[in-house]
């Protein structure tokens, strides 16, 4: 054997290279090199340059400027121009050579000392201040150009946000009215009319099947059975469609009972789990009529408690569930199966006997009532169901004296055995038995003191209540009311007694509960009692600081307001008591006896509130309006003659004037008249010295000579009183002296420059006097520069164009005074758009967008009615129409046209009903 080795053992060629002949170039690999080593650490490397530097006999320093590699070593790393150290980047950027800004790359070479660190910093500090006084200005500047940008290019929800709001007013039949989105192009609706004209091939048997259902064959088939279309099947069953439709009919009875109940009982098969309380109250709420009930509903559910009483027989309600769910099914046996199964697990459970007691009747239903109390010897409830079950009445007594026997402390068994006896000497037997048992019942005593024969006997059972329970305020209460019937003058001591007991133990009702305690003895009958009450707690709890007046006012209204007007007396008589000047505490006094009591009372009240409040004129006046109402005119006289002695103010001398002018007394009304201008000349008294000497010329005053004089002198003394220049112009008016007129409305509007109606009365002069439209114009042009945003000039001013006939001129005129500036939420301005200014298409829309800009107007509501009125949308216009009234309750003019809508489309009794509110209004 040769000892050389073959040619793939053998070593290869020094500089050999695999595939290097035909092409190929050699790689190296990790595995060629070995694997990785550490490189020599910071020290090694100081101490190989050392002993270099000693061999050469050189500097260390020397050598570091000539070895590349490990030059960064010896450097120490510096600062940069924000104390921060940087960071050398591993590799070159080239591009930053490129760039002739960039002056890394220029002045990489420059030496960096500490001048210009600190300029760097300097800098920096400049620039950051710079940045921080630029940033409201560049903030403010970038959020002008974004809302500019937004504001130009707003988004799809910004442009479509009005119409998302009209979708707010889309009805629920407007909703489904809406067409169903589909795809109506022409090709595809051909194509779609086309596949419905499309036919078909009919097959023969449908043929011979329609040909033979009309025929009638009598021959007879093996079998004995008919042939023909309308045979029998061959396996001999029959298909009834008469069933099939009495029972479709009866499964669509069954649904609509169950949706007529509006529960979810009609899922309740389909749940997975159930709950037997609830399950148990939708079934007590439920009634099936016969068989109408899912079979397959009822077995679900049934299947469903038997796991329920199965997982927990311990459960009652399942047991009671699934029972009632027999009952309803008609198997009142398997019913009564179950509760006696529960009620033998269930011995102590008072629903369980209950339940049983109820499935059953007659002696099995005594005989299971005498298991239950047997099992249950301390329920009430067991005990008045087995005397229910009795018929007679001394059974019945019977079993309660049992009960009571073991349950000597239960008033609901008291109560049932007194409500047995046969007459009030066994009932007072029994109560007093009941009451010595429960000493802490106060309805038993109550009850005791109502038929003891004796006021002193009612007296010792309410004292010795009182003793058992001293925190009880209805012990109190009786005793008092108890004073009251028997006409005792200690009805009010008995009340402060109990109030001063009670607060001693710390035991006082709220305000809130005594003033119920209160209107619940005047529904009673115990008017002084509830009196009492007031008196002794309205003001507990309150505070001196507190608005005691304001609250105990809102009180008495409350009262008012539930029909208890005997305790808002009192409270109204608490209140004067306190506070016994109070002039608006006066009023509501008697505007409570003028609506709710009688005419003395009134008087009564009267009396003392200006006896209390003398300078006080509206009582007076009113005062002397109720005697003259009532036909006692020499008493309103009297009245105003006290009046005169305490208060001779011009309200007081205008009433004694209406009076004699009523009564036809012109002369003397004529001289009161002087007297006022004398002692209290007002420029009201002058006003109405002049409309009276208008109305009520003397004889040989034929030019109204008196009345021109005394508003002359009235403007003498009052030039600032618009009235008085309307006086004097209406004066010239109906002498026909135009220009004299014209005279005084323009001296008037001089002096009253803010006098609407002074400003219209000279227009309507111009226009309808003296034909001059230019000058009514004009007139209404000054008033409406010096009356800024006035709606009842610019409504004059629409008005006088209307009835020129120029509408252009009209409409112009109101879109100017709807505009935001002037008068847009004007309610008569846009009322006469909607009627006068606008086609009658466009009134529920004008009325719609009115409503939506004005909100509240009296004037607009009514027009709103009177559109829906038109359209014979009677009960919305009659909604309307209440709006209106309730808003404004002294408009005259809603008023009128709601009378006129009433008196076409109202009843009697809607007629006497708003007759009753406009006469309060």
């Amino acid at each position: 054997m040769s000892g050389r080795k073959d040619f793939l053992s053998q070593q290869a060629p020094e500089n050999y290279v695999a595939g290097l002949g035909r092409g190929a170039t050699g790689f190296t690999t990790r595995s060629d090199l070995g694997p990785a080593r550490e490189g020599p650490s910071e020290d090694q490397i100081k101490e190989a340059l050392a002993k270099r530097a000693a061999q050469l006999g050189v500097s260390l320093f020397t050598i570091r400027d000539y070895i590349h590699p490990y030059a960064d070593l010896f450097e120490a790393p510096t600062p940069s121009a924000y104390g921060a150290v940087e960071k050398k980047e591993e590799e070159d950027d080239d591009e930053r050579f490129q760039d002739p800004e960039n002056e890394v790359g220029l002045f990489a070479t420059g030496a960096y000392d500490r001048d210009d660190d600190e300029a760097d910093r300097i800098y920096q500090d400049i620039d950051e201040r710079m940045d921080r006084r630029r940033k409201a200005r560049r903030e403010a500047r970038e959020k002008q150009e974004r809302d500019e940008y937004e504001a130009k290019n707003p988004k799809i929800q910004q442009q479509f946000a009005d119409l998302k709001r009209s979708l707010g007013s889309v009805t629920d039949e407007q909703w489904q009215n809406i067409p169903e989105v589909g795809d109506l192009t022409g090709k595809n609706r051909r194509t779609k009319q086309n596949s419905r004209q499309r036919f078909y091939a009919v097959p023969d048997s449908v043929i011979a099947g329609a040909r033979d259902s009309t025929q009638f064959d009598t021959s007879v088939a093996d079998g004995g059975q008919t042939n023909g279309s309308g045979a029998d099947n061959v396996d001999g069953t029959m298909t009834n469609f008469a069933d099939i439709g009495a029972a479709r009919d009866k499964v669509l009875q069954v649904n609509l009972d169950k949706a007529a109940m509006g529960s979810a009982d009609a899922n309740s098969g389909s749940a997975s789990t159930i709950d037997p309380k609830g399950y148990l109250t939708s079934l007590s709420k439920t009634e099936l009529k016969g068989q109408s009930y899912d079979i397959g509903d009822v077995k679900r559910v049934e299947s469903l408690l038997q796991s329920v009483i199965k997982t927990n027989s311990r459960h009652p309600p399942g047991y009671i569930a699934l029972a009632r769910l027999h009952e309803l099914a008609g198997k009142p046996v398997k019913a009564r199966d179950v509760m006696s199964s529960c009620c033998s697990l269930n011995p102590h459970s008072e629903d369980a006997w209950l339940e049983n007691i109820r499935l059953n009747e007659g002696h099995n239903a005594k005989v299971i009532a005498a298991a239950a109390v047997k099992e249950n010897a301390q329920s009430t409830r067991l005990w008045t169901r087995a005397t229910e079950l009795e018929t007679d009445q001394l059974s019945k007594k019977r079993v309660l004296r049992r009960a009571l026997d073991l349950l000597p402390k239960s008033v609901v068994l008291w109560k049932q055995l007194v409500g047995l006896s046969e007459d009030d000497s066994e009932a007072r037997l029994l109560l007093s038995k009941a009451c010595s048992e429960i000493p802490a019942s106060v309805e038993l005593h109550l009850a005791l003191a109502r038929i003891v024969e004796t006021v002193d006997d009612a007296r010792k059972v309410l004292n010795n209540c009182r003793r058992a329970n001293p925190k009880n305020a209805e012990v109190w209460i009786a005793a008092t009311r108890l004073e009251e019937q028997v006409k005792s003058k200690n009805v009010q001591n008995i009340m402060k007694r109990g109030v001063q007991s009670l607060a001693n133990e710390n035991a006082m009702l709220k305000r809130e509960e005594w003033i119920e305690q209160a209107e619940k003895c005047e529904a009673e009958g115990a008017i002084q009692t509830g009196q009492s009450i007031i008196r002794e707690t309205l003001s507990y709890g309150l505070d001196e600081d507190d608005d005691r007046k304001k609250l105990f006012m809102e009180d008495a209204q409350s009262s008012i307001s539930r029909g208890r007007y005997g305790i808002a007396r009192a409270i109204y008589a608490y209140i004067l008591r306190i506070w016994p000047t109070s002039k608006s505490a006066w009023e509501a006094s008697a505007h409570l006896e003028k609506l709710h009591g009688t005419k003395e009372d009134l008087w009564n009240v009267l009396e003392k509130a200006v006896e209390a409040v003398p300078q006080a004129d509206d009582l007076w006046i009113q005062y002397a309006n109720e005697k003259y109402q009532s036909g006692d005119v020499d008493g309103a006289r009297i009245v105003l003659g006290k009046a005169f002695n305490q208060s001779p103010s011009e309200n007081i001398y205008l009433e004694a004037i209406n009076l004699e002018a009523k009564n036809g007394q012109i002369e003397q009304a004529r001289e009161l008249l002087a007297q006022a201008r004398q002692e209290a000349g007002t420029d009201r008294v002058w006003v109405k010295s002049v409309a009276f000497a208008r109305s009520y010329p003397s004889a040989d005053d034929t030019k109204s000579s008196m009345a021109l004089d005394l508003v002359n002198q009235a403007l003498q003394i009052y030039p600032q009183q618009p009235k008085l220049w309307m006086q004097k112009a209406q004066i010239y008016e109906s002498l026909r002296l135009l220009p004299q007129a014209r005279e005084a409305y323009a001296t008037g509007t001089r002096a009253c420059p803010k006098s609407v109606t002074l400003w219209l009365l000279f227009s309507r002069l111009e226009e309808q006097q003296l034909g001059s439209l230019v000058k009514a114009r004009s007139i209404l042009d000054r008033a409406k520069s010096l009356n800024p945003r006035t709606d009842s000039l610019w409504l004059e001013s629409i008005r006088l164009e209307r009835r020129a006939g120029n509408l252009t001129a009209a409409k112009n005129l109101m879109a100017r005074a709807l505009q935001p500036s002037e008068c847009h939420k004007s309610g008569p301005l846009w009322s006469e758009r909607i009627w006068h200014l606008e086609p009658r298409t466009q009134r529920k829309p004008l009325s719609l967008e009115a409503v939506k800009v004005v909100e509240s107007d009296p004037t607009l509501f009514v027009t709103v009615a009177r559109v829906f009125w038109a359209e014979r949308k009677l009960e919305k216009a009659a909604s309307w129409f209440e709006k209106a009234v309730l808003l404004d309750p002294e408009n005259g003019d809603c008023w009128a046209w709601y009378w006129r809508f009433l008196g076409e489309h109202g009843t009697e009794e809607k007629r006497e009903d708003v007759r009753g509110k406009m006469e309060m209004g």
